[in-house]
């Protein structure tokens, strides 16, 4: 199966020419060679641009290369224009499967007698299409509302094993064979992304995590998410109210009906801290093409989040020493950094603090009070890159989806509102963050949410105290018998010593005995002795 697969995605890349992206002067001599011994794989699409060529391949791959695709398309900084416009069509225009196919899918998995039964004016044409799954339009009687009817693509499930099994074997060929193998810890990587497709592809899970974002941020004048109508959602169906709105990316409508977008790139940066910061449960598929911006109040923009199946989560130890780092990041406090790295465990003990400070002075200082169009993205990950590698620095597999989604965040904020300067507009949401989660404040919060508990509990002090000093004065007594014990088990030993040596000192001399001129009955009852004296010394072991 994975051989097949490997073969399949070689064929895919170079029947649409990508190898010819890749300038003869970087590939090694054996490289080459196999490229040329493959001479019946032949660019199919030369009158293809570069970037049509990928998209294409990577859509003909499956949902793994496009959401692969998808993230791409967020870093025009990174990406050709030309590439770029062209992944961007990943996001809500991969082509759709039968509409019959998702209307028999729809009927089977509601138990339903036919699609009417429960929708009107359901659209065959589906409004989008992605790499899971595709939805259509349709009102639903019974609330007499517009909706929208998600379904997941047919024998999807078996094209993403596949590529999981693949991306295993790759995941650890590179833990073996590469220097920094070990420390990627890729195969971890590759874990943590399995968790997350497998979830995407549960749809009664994306229900309850849109249930749950819209809990969080209702009544927010930043984020509106849809209502979930739960009732009618199954593993492969959702349905959820329709949403009006304007793609993030279409920057040109969002202009033309004058859209604060110096406000909607801050609310972006808010948005994201608050989901992970406050509640530590964050949407990890940003992508353009799951944010749509109201048009109810251009000057006080709000954004409108779809597709829930791919969420975040941090523990409170993790949240912590990343809003430190942010904080001592903004305050240019290296040394703080450097220090928090060691605290966290993800630099070794043996990290030398000074050395590693200098470092990320170097990495951090020349981004700082500059507007995103000014910063190089680029450069700054490759040099951050290089130093993880030079001080052992361990990837944490449970960061993977933030990261994701601060690439999202960024490469959005870019398209929006280039001049947007993110480390300010972050930094005062993240200070007062942190004064809730250590002050006077934050102490009183744990204890109102923890009465209850110690007010159920109260009635069991005065006894459990009552317990303790009972138990506290019959300590002496206690270590006195124990010390006895411990005592009488010490001689037991000793004597048990004494026997076995002994024992095995007349067994010796009766082996011994026999070679001189005397009875061999003497030999045999020294022997015999001996034989008792251990079992002696056994029994008081």
């Amino acid at each position: 199966m994975r051989l097949t697969r490997l073969y399949t995605i070689n064929k895919t890349l170079l029947q649409h020419g990508l190898d010819e992206l890749i300038p003869s002067r970087w590939l090694p001599w054996y490289a080459k060679l196999v490229r040329s011994s493959a001479f019946w794989l032949r660019n199919k699409y030369p009158d293809k641009p570069r970037g049509q060529r990928l998209r294409l391949a990577l859509q003909s791959l499956g949902p793994v290369f496009v959401k692969f695709g998808q993230m791409l398309s967020t870093r025009r900084d990174l990406m050709p224009p030309d590439i770029a416009e062209e992944l961007a069509l990943l996001q809500d225009k991969v082509p759709p499967f039968d509409s019959a196919i998702a209307t028999q899918t729809i009927v089977n998995s509601l138990g339903l007698g036919s699609i009417d039964e429960l929708f009107e004016d359901f659209a065959a044409k589906p409004l989008a299409s992605a790499s899971i799954a595709q939805v259509h339009t349709a009102r639903l009687k019974p609330h007499n509302a517009e909706v929208v009817v998600k379904v997941t693509r047919p024998d999807i499930e078996d094209t993403i094993h596949a590529d999981l099994e693949l991306m295993y074997t790759l995941a650890q060929m590179v833990r073996r064979w590469l220097p920094d193998g070990k420390r990627l810890r890729p195969v971890e990587v590759v874990r943590e992304y399995e968790k997350t497709i497998l979830e995407e592809l549960n749809l009664l899970q994306e229900a309850s995590n849109g249930i749950q974002l819209r809990r969080n941020f209702e009544n927010s004048s930043s984020l509106y998410i849809p209502l979930i109508y739960s009732d009618y959602c199954r593993h492969n169906v959702i349905v959820m109210e329709r949403i009006r709105g304007i793609p993030v990316a279409d920057i040109d409508a969002l202009l033309a009906q004058g859209t604060d977008m110096k406000k909607l790139a801050e609310r972006g940066v808010e948005v994201f801290f608050t989901q992970v910061f406050r509640d530590s449960f964050f949407h990890a598929d940003m992508h353009p093409g799951n944010i749509f911006v109201s048009t109810e109040n251009p000057a006080d923009p709000q954004y409108i989040g779809i597709d829930f199946g791919i969420v975040g989560t941090l523990n409170r130890e993790d949240k912590r020493y990343l809003a430190e780092n942010f904080v001592a990041f903004f305050n240019r406090d290296y040394r703080k950094v450097a220090e928090l790295h060691v605290d966290s465990g993800w630099v070794p003990p043996e990290t030398d603090i000074d050395e590693f400070e200098v470092a990320i002075r170097t990495v951090c200082e020349p981004i700082f009070q500059k507007p995103l169009a000014e910063i190089s993205f680029g450069i700054v990950l490759l040099q951050l890159f290089n130093t993880a590698r030079r001080f052992n620095m361990q990837v944490q597999p449970q960061l993977v989806l933030l990261q994701k989604t601060l690439l999202y965040i960024e490469g959005l904020g870019r398209q929006l509102y280039p001049q947007l300067d993110l480390w300010q507009t972050a930094k005062p949401f993240l200070e007062n963050w942190m004064k809730e989660q250590i002050g006077f404040k934050a102490l009183y919060k744990k204890v109102k949410a923890n009465l209850p508990y110690w007010s159920e509990k109260m009635p069991e002090v005065p006894d459990l105290l009552f317990d303790t000093l009972k138990q506290m004065k019959q300590l002496p007594h206690q270590q006195q018998k124990w010390l006895e014990q411990l005592q009488q088990q010490q001689d037991r030993q000793h004597r048990s010593r004494r026997y076995q040596m002994l024992g095995s000192t007349l067994t010796v001399l009766g082996v011994l005995v026999p070679i001189y001129p005397v009875s061999a009955w003497y030999g045999a009852a020294l022997a015999a002795l001996g034989v008792l004296c251990w079992i002696r010394g056994w029994g008081l072991r």
